[in-house]
């Protein structure tokens, strides 16, 4: 006899890096010792070598891919499950950067599928917190093709064409796959994205790694893979609203709302055919579901099996959350 499907937390997969620093324990109150720093930590895996593990209750322990092989669409969605089999589509992280991340590009899902039989990348920031002066990288700062790229590339002066914004918290940035971008330093943020860890390495500030050596770059796989295209807005514009779900991203990929709430929500999922992914930022919150309770607080992501049609959010006493799915 199977265990019953309920809102599942998992042990996050801590991953230092030479650009990560101590937010995910200060802020998110995420133990990553022996690590030195963590960058990131993937909060719900299906990535091969760094799948989720479950957190509690009686799946305790349970990989997610064991999970989807024994409940399908129980726990993605009779569509989801459809499209995708056994390979869950979304990856959800937090990332502390430090100091600056190299200038980077990811292909779509043509290009990925050619040349690494992988999903492309197409992701999406919200900033939980940044320090005073933040600032990322979204996207180029004038009208651009490959030949005057490759020649501001070369000649070292490739940052002149980035565009750059200001970043605070609440902010949102939707990221296409081949849309240049990189996470400046002092910034706290969740992503969620496409299942892939396939990223195309532009510019690193000349850095050198443990080894002291520079760390590769992937100047001629991301020529083609880049979207040359000039936007005159690269940040997602929102209304703040208290206690209903706010749009902020609705993709092929993910539709991803905002809730901030002060007093009991329900939220009804009859209609949808998807899991559901909460990620908490703020505050505390209990999820109900029939005649039973579940509490998370900041820095829980939890996934909502497409099972469950109805729960009822509770704060405590208020909650900030990302409520994501994959849509119809």
């Amino acid at each position: 006899m199977r265990d019953n499907l309920y809102p599942l937390k998992f042990h996050p997969i801590f991953k230092e890096k030479i650009w990560g620093g101590q937010k995910i324990k200060s802020i998110l109150n995420k133990d990553f010792s022996p690590l030195p720093n963590c960058g990131e930590t993937w909060e719900i895996s299906g990535v091969e070598g760094n799948v989720s593990h479950v957190n509690g209750g009686s799946l305790d322990g349970k990989p997610l891919t064991e999970l989807i092989s024994s409940f399908k669409d129980e726990l993605l969605g009779k569509k989801v499950y459809e499209q995708f089999g056994d390979e869950f589509p979304l990856l959800v992280k937090f990332i502390d950067a430090n100091a600056d991340l190299s200038v980077q590009v990811h292909p779509d899902d043509s290009l990925a599928q050619e040349r690494h039989d992988s999903f492309g990348k197409t992701e999406m920031w919200y900033i939980f917190q940044a320090d005073e002066g933040a600032q990322l990288v979204s996207g180029f700062n004038r009208e651009i093709d490959p030949e005057t790229y490759l020649k501001f590339l070369k000649e070292k002066r490739l940052l002149e064409i980035l565009n750059y914004e200001n970043a605070k918290a609440g902010d949102v940035f939707f990221l296409p796959a081949g849309r240049v971008h990189t996470i400046g330093k002092g910034l706290l943020l969740a992503e969620i994205q496409q299942t892939s860890d396939i990223t195309y390495r532009i510019y690193d500030f000349d850095r050198i790694d443990k080894d002291g050596k520079p760390r590769e770059l992937h100047t001629d796989q991301a020529l083609e893979a880049i979207d040359y295209t000039h936007h005159s807005d690269y940040r997602t514009n929102y209304v703040c609203k208290r206690n209903q779900p706010i749009s902020l991203v609705d993709c092929e990929y993910f539709t991803t709302n905002k809730l901030n709430c002060n007093q009991p929500v329900t939220r009804d999922y009859s209609t949808l055919d998807s899991f559901v992914i909460f990620v908490c930022f703020e505050g505390a919150l209990t999820i109900k579901h029939e005649d039973k309770e579940y509490k998370f607080e900041k820095g829980d992501a939890i996934l909502l099996p497409a099972s469950i049609k109805k729960v009822e959010l509770i704060p405590s006493p208020e909650f900030k959350v990302l409520e994501a799915y994959v849509p119809a």
